[in-house]
């Protein structure tokens, strides 16, 4: 009686306002609110932006002090950009997620009512059906074949049935049968329960709250640190070979300050090397793509898992829903032998209609099939299916009659079924398994998604719980046939998905004959298919063998997917998964991309990546081509950067051996840094050739290497080229020369982006965008008006004559010309040309 009460009534409005005061939002990993100061300090975690911060104290400690001004400067400018743009992606993502959160359905003042999972507090009763996430740790007023999977929490793969006990468990366990805790999920059945425990205090949160939470870095992130590492090992020999080298130069006159030279020359160039501005540019590639792969009706949980999207080399995907229009009809009800049977209807639509919890497709196409009059029956029990059974059943009784119904897939409802219905008679067979197996066969073929319906008449008795052991001895009845059409567009959207290089393969629950007519209907070529029984007979070396020449899975369980995605995973390859039901959760954990949609069931949203607005392919394709956007923007950064710097510093190295002075001063090698950095800021506005849209993005640093060195050294040997025309044909001073070569560094660092960007021919078959015209020209424009205003005087610049700025240009233009045919030759090369990854 008191839990009907509290069923019935529930939590009062004011209650819940004042216990949401109380014990707070019920969020676990709830991060405290850090101020803005605080989230900008963590800007500066990055390996490229600390190396500069150290950068700057010495310099500051040597006395360098407006190199350690404009050091710092850059590092503000970097970690500011940063900043903000991670704030207002944040706050963009927070906004889309809004309509992706978890409703909870709870029972105030007598209403149901739906209200988000960080609301739900101590005292509300709240109702549970198959596929919610259950909210908090709480105690079962009621139940009805109420199955909870607890695995997040025991390991435990099977359901565990949850039900109210009369006497109430003092320690809530795992294994006490009336409590129910966050993290786990329904599998079937429904209940009302009493939350006892929210947020940090349930035994969820204890045990999070116990372990250092450290989340998986991303394919994108472990490359990031790579890059940094390797960056950082570039700097450190350099910087080691021009503080010997400027020793051994001078060592006639070696003293403390010749020392300090070369320290602060040594740290001008490692600074020259480091492509700082790097963590603001990946951040800004980052935010801009969310905005608009939400445009695009993707929502992104979270930044990191953009590259990952982009760089997708399978898609694995249910079938139903995806390739199909996931509006099933039911259109035969049948015999054994094919002939129409009301019986089987009837049956059927007993064991949909008094079905609990939440209703699936299948069980709506049974009740929209057409009224059957089921007056008189009323259900005794219900025994919920499970992935492993591949059934459910249900006990009625009529007319002091009882009947245990089960529906479920064919062969296994043949296992419990030893006799066949044929006219109202039950007989045993030796042909029966046969029979009812060409007749699924022939439904199956013909593009039906069969259930098979068995039952038996069980005798009257006090009990009203039965289980899974009762499913024996059933009289086979017959099948109900549904028709499930393919999308329209279905057999476009693949074919635009495997020009992006993507392999689709299916993973159904559904069997392969089916499986089979739908995708010639949509014209999905079948390389290979295995079934469930088959897998499980192979080990994993086994099953990596076959995975790579098999795209169609059939018959396979929840289990099975997420093995088949760990296989492929350890084959190198970038795995996407697509996934919307309870049975998907496992799979979108372990790819690489758990995708799911906006009409999920809780527990796929919350294990999901990226949720796509509509279920459909031509949607994912669009995140997809904006996840590769973004991944080339920035990697045309890292090529541009890495090969311009280290071209330009292995000319400086060289420089400090043959001339009598530095080619270029600390001071304005940070100006020349900064200026070219600040012109890359337009980069992720910057269009994307087509071609680089065709296959999966990834990081390759092999290739980074090999393009550094070759385009560096041809940099380098421009360089030395200029060298040789300012000082020893034009015998320029010390700072004009200084002057020239800043003129020339900063015209073809800066425009070889226009280059770089594409392996077409710039401006002819791919031109930039118009703000990344506008920041290049700007940046070049201010750096050779410099000479001519105070920042001249600063930095120890003077005007050049006409002539040789004329010069310079034609040197610069002619150096645009020289990395072009290189980058002609690069690509022409054979392990270029065989995988260009980047």
């Amino acid at each position: 009686m008191i839990n009907q009460e509290l069923i019935k009534i529930g939590l009062s409005e004011k209650k819940a306002a004042l216990n949401l005061r109380k014990f707070g939002e019920n969020v676990v990993f709830r991060k405290k609110k850090i101020g803005p100061f605080l989230v900008f300090l963590s800007k500066f975690t990055d390996p490229l932006l600390l190396l500069m911060v150290g950068i700057s104290a010495v310099s500051f400690f040597l006395g360098e002090v407006q190199s350690a001004v404009m050091v710092t400067m850059m590092v503000l400018l970097s970690a500011v950009l940063d900043f903000l743009n991670t704030h207002k992606s944040h706050k963009a993502v927070e906004k889309l997620a809004d309509k992706v959160t978890t409703k909870i359905t709870v029972v105030r003042e007598g209403v149901k009512k739906e209200i988000d999972l960080k609301m739900v507090v101590p005292g509300d009763v709240v109702f549970l059906s198959a596929g919610n996430v259950i909210p908090a740790d709480c105690r079962v007023l009621e139940s009805d074949d109420f199955f909870v999977n607890q695995s997040s929490l025991t390991g435990e793969s099977l359901p565990v049935e949850k039900r109210a006990q009369d006497k109430i468990s003092l320690e809530p366990a795992a294994d006490s049968l009336d409590y129910v805790f966050m993290g786990t999920s329904v599998v079937s059945g429904f209940a009302y329960v009493l939350t006892l425990e929210t947020g940090a205090r349930t035994q969820f949160g204890k045990i999070a709250g116990s372990l250092s939470r450290v989340e998986e870095k991303t394919d994108f992130e472990r490359n990031m640190m790579r890059f940094s590492i390797f960056v950082m090992k570039v700097v450190f020999l350099m910087a080691c070979f021009v503080f010997v080298a400027y020793l051994i130069k001078n060592k006639s006159s070696l003293n403390g300050l010749v020392i300090i030279e070369a320290i602060t020359f040594a740290l001008a160039i490692t600074i020259g090397v480091t492509p700082d501005m790097l963590p603001a540019i990946i951040t800004i590639c980052l935010s801009k793509g969310s905005r608009l792969m939400a445009k695009k009706q993707v929502i992104v949980k979270q930044l990191k898992s953009i590259e990952n999207f982009g760089g997708m080399d399978v898609l694995c995907t249910d079938k139903t829903g995806t390739l199909t229009i996931d509006k099933i009809s039911l259109v035969r009800h049948i015999d054994c032998v094919g002939k129409d049977s009301e019986r089987v209807l009837t049956l059927g639509y007993l064991s949909s209609y008094f079905h609990s919890g939440v209703r699936n497709s299948l069980d709506s196409a049974i009740g929209e099939f057409g009224s059957v009059d089921i007056s008189g029956y009323k259900k005794i029990d219900e025994i919920p299916y499970d992935f492993n059974r591949k059934r459910s059943s249900m006990v009625v009784e009529k007319d002091g009659k009882r009947i245990l119904i089960s529906k479920g897939a064919p062969e296994e409802i043949v296992r419990v079924s030893p006799f066949l219905d044929l006219g109202g008679k039950s007989t045993k067979s030796r042909k029966m398994a046969g029979m009812i197996n060409d007749k699924f066969c022939e439904l199956s073929a013909d593009g039906f998604r069969v259930l098979a319906i068995a039952y038996r008449e069980i005798p009257v008795e006090d009990r009203i719980v039965y289980s899974r052991e009762d499913e024996k001895d059933m009289v086979f009845a017959g099948f109900l046939a549904f028709y499930d059409p393919p999308k329209e567009d279905v057999r476009e959207a693949l074919l635009e998905i495997e020009k992006l290089g993507i392999e689709i393969k299916i993973l159904t629950g559904d069997n392969e004959l089916l499986t089979q007519r739908i995708c010639r209907e949509i014209g999905f070529e079948i390389k290979g298919i295995l079934t469930g029984q088959d897998l499980g007979k192979l080990n994993d070396d086994e099953l990596m063998h076959r995975v790579a020449a098999i795209n169609v899975f059939a018959r396979i369980t929840p289990a099975e997917k997420e093995r088949i995605i760990k296989i492929l995973k350890k084959s190198q390859k970038a795995v996407g998964y697509l996934g919307d039901g309870i049975n998907d959760a496992p799979a979108l954990k372990a790819a690489d991309v758990g995708i799911s949609v906006d009409n999920a069931v809780d527990i796929a949203k919350d294990a999901a990546d990226i949720i796509l607005v509509q279920k459909s392919l031509i949607t994912l394709k669009d995140g997809i081509i904006e996840g590769r956007k973004i991944f080339h923007n920035t990697m045309k950064y890292v090529l541009m950067g890495l090969s311009s710097n280290f071209g330009n510093m292995f000319s400086m190295m060289g420089a400090v051996v043959f001339l009598p002075f530095l080619p270029l001063l600390p001071g304005q090698i940070l100006f020349n840094n900064f200026v070219y950095d600040a012109s890359q800021f337009s980069l992720p506005t910057d269009a994307v050739d087509e071609d680089e849209l065709k296959r999966p993005a990834h990081w390759d640093l092999k290739f980074i290497r090999r393009y550094m060195i070759v385009f560096g050294l041809v940099s380098s040997a421009f360089d030395f080229l200029t060298f040789y025309l300012l000082y020893f044909v034009f015998h320029l001073s010390e700072h004009q020369f200084q002057t020239g070569w800043l003129l020339e560094s900063i015209a073809t660092q800066t425009f070889v982006i226009y280059v770089i960007r594409t392996k077409k021919i710039p401006f002819l078959e791919s031109s930039p965008s118009r703000q990344l015209l506008a920041t290049t020209f700007l940046a070049v424009l201010l750096v050779w008006l410099a000479p001519f205003t105070f920042l001249g005087a600063l930095l120890k610049l003077e005007a050049l004559p006409p002539m040789i700025l004329l010069i310079i240009i034609a040197y610069a233009f002619f150096y645009l010309i020289l990395v072009e045919i290189t980058k002609r030759l690069f690509y022409g090369l054979p392990f270029c040309r065989k995988k260009a990854k980047t």
